[in-house]
Order: structure tokens, then C-alpha cells, then sequence
């Protein structure tokens, strides 16, 4: 059967009325990626990939700044909570914990939504990949309405959502939370910043990775079907994570978690993250225009950013 034109091996083109060659660098790796795990189920073992032959002469920020392997570095954007634009959590007692559901300190809040928890593991690439134990991963993420804490209108004075844990002896973090919203703009994504140890966490500058993890499509889908969700419904409808502004140069191939669970029982969201701290971090810094005070907003109705 012949496939339509706007689809080339059940795969959705980004350009449609381009040529084939010209559907860009995320769609090129997307297919590369779909060659090598078919050889590799024929026994061929791994395949060495020229990415230079499929980018077009463009490279990513992400590409041009990591080792290979590592995890891509991004903008923590504008709501990042750690003193880098604004308000700084990082240095309020209590920011270690596991269940970031709840505001600590003088907040009271907590947020509603289906259960999540969350598991990242650390892995060290300049000592040959072995678990990166003693690392302070930091992580933030939107509430079921698409607001952020310590930002938004009315949340200035709470902090849920946000939470700091040390990687054990396998490099792992586990915290509890709730499923993020999708808000226009975005696909739905989770914050994090890995510090070399929990001393480090009060400065910004002293991450040596700044990423996000992206949420599978089916997983949202039936998140938001639930009460609670309903203008995610919308908004995930109006991006992929080939158009969104953090994924879209590679489609979130290395940052789109494993998910295991059910709306009732809750979600399991896990992601290796491998760090290579011979390179040099350049995520981390608000988007151009963000300024050094708290944007406005927040949420459904905040700046278009890479948030």
C-alpha cells in the first residue's frame, strides 16, 4: 500500500511539500535511530552514525555542546527557582526531600493531580558510565494547571512541585509528585539540574547539567482524560515533539522517559541520564528577554518561551 505523501515509513514528515532530504535534523536522527535498532535486532551490532551527513549543515546547541551519550543540556527557563531568575528554593531549608507534592517553609499548599513518581539515574561519563553516586538532582515542574510554583499569580509565596535529592551507590533519585500539565507551547516536560553534591545546590552556577524529560504521548493522553486536566486536552493537541522549541532538533530521542502504571494507581516516569563533566554546561540561563526578576505569569498564560 502506498503510503500518503505526508508520511514516509509511518512516520509523520514535518515538511510535507519538502523533498524527503529536506525534512530536517530531528526527523533525519529519527530515522537513523529506526535503522540502527533494526540492525541491531539482525545481530549486526552497533552502527557507527555520521550526523554530519543528515544535518544540512545545521548543528543543535545541544549536539554542539555534549559528549556523545550525554544527556542534551537545555535552557532551565524561566521559572527555574534557583536564584538564576528570581526566587531561589535552593537555599531554603527543606528543599531535600522526596515528596515534592507539598510547599515547605512558610507554604501551605499542595498539589492536586495523578500520582507520579519520578526516577532519574545519574550515570558519570568521564569515568566510563558508572552510576554518578553523591550528585544533588534538582527538579521542577508545572502543576496540573499549567502554573509554577514561586511564579505564577497567587503562588508566589508556595514552592511544591520542587525538590532536591542525592543520588545513592546506583547513581538513583526518586521523588513523588503529580503529572504535569501540558500549557500552550510545550510539550509536556519535567525539569532537572544535577550538582556535583548537595553543598553546590545554592548557586546556579555551579550545575553541571541542565535538562528536562520529556512524557510519552500516551502516558499524557490518559492523564489528561481525567478531571482535573481538561485544558491539557487542548493544548497537546497543538504540539508534537518534533515542533517543540526544547525536544524538536533530535524529537526528545534521548530525554522521553520509560513509563510504567495506570491512572489509578499512579505512574512511574524513568529516565537515565548520563553526565559528562568534561564538557561544558551551557543550559541552565533564563531565555533571552527573561530578565533577572520573576516574569509574569507562570502558567496557560505565560510567556511562550523554551520553559
Amino acid at each position: 500500500m502506498t503510503e500518503p505523501r505526508n508520511r514516509y515509513q509511518g512516520r509523520s514528515l514535518p515538511r510535507p511539500d519538502d523533498e524527503l532530504v529536506d525534512q530536517g535534523l530531528g526527523f533525519d536522527l529519527g530515522t537513523l535511530l529506526s535503522r540502527r535498532r533494526m540492525l541491531t535486532a539482525l545481530g549486526l551490532g552497533a552502527v557507527t552514525v555520521g550526523l554530519a551527513a543528515c544535518s544540512s549543515g545545521t548543528t543543535s546547541s545541544a549536539a554542539a555542546t555534549t559528549s556523545e551519550g550525554e544527556i542534551p543540556d537545555e535552557t532551565a527557563g524561566p521559572y527555574p527557582g534557583d536564584g538564576s531568575n528570581g526566587p531561589n528554593a535552593l537555599a531554603d531549608s527543606g528543599i531535600v526531600r522526596s515528596d515534592i507534592r507539598s510547599s515547605f517553609g512558610t507554604g501551605s499548599a499542595v498539589a492536586q493531580g495523578v500520582p507520579m513518581t519520578l526516577e532519574l539515574t545519574i550515570t558519570d561519563l568521564a569515568n566510563g558510565g558508572i552510576p554518578f553516586a553523591g550528585t544533588a538532582v534538582y527538579v521542577w515542574h508545572c502543576d496540573r494547571d499549567g502554573n509554577y510554583s514561586m511564579y505564577a499569580d497567587g503562588l508566589e509565596g508556595e514552592n511544591y512541585l520542587r525538590g532536591v535529592q542525592i543520588a545513592d551507590a546506583s547513581g538513583l533519585v526518586r521523588f513523588t509528585s503529580i503529572v504535569p500539565a501540558c500549557y500552550s507551547g510545550r510539550w509536556p516536560h519535567i525539569h532537572f539540574e544535577v550538582y556535583p553534591d548537595q553543598a553546590s545546590i545554592t548557586d546556579s552556577a555551579n550545575a553541571i547539567a541542565t535538562s528536562q524529560v520529556a512524557l510519552p504521548e500516551d502516558t499524557c493522553t490518559a492523564v489528561y482524560a481525567t478531571t482535573g486536566y481538561e485544558s491539557s486536552v487542548r493544548t497537546l493537541s497543538q504540539v508534537t515533539l518534533d515542533s517543540d522549541n526544547v525536544f524538536g532538533d533530535d524529537g526528545g530521542v534521548s530525554q522521553l522517559a520509560t513509563v510504567t502504571g495506570d491512572v489509578t494507581s499512579g505512574f512511574t516516569v524513568a529516565l537515565t541520564a548520563p553526565v559528562d563533566t568534561r564538557t561544558e554546561p551551557s543550559g541552565g540561563s533564563a531565555p533571552a528577554g527573561g530578565g533577572g526578576g520573576a516574569p509574569p505569569g507562570g502558567g496557560q498564560g505565560g510567556p511562550p518561551a523554551r520553559n
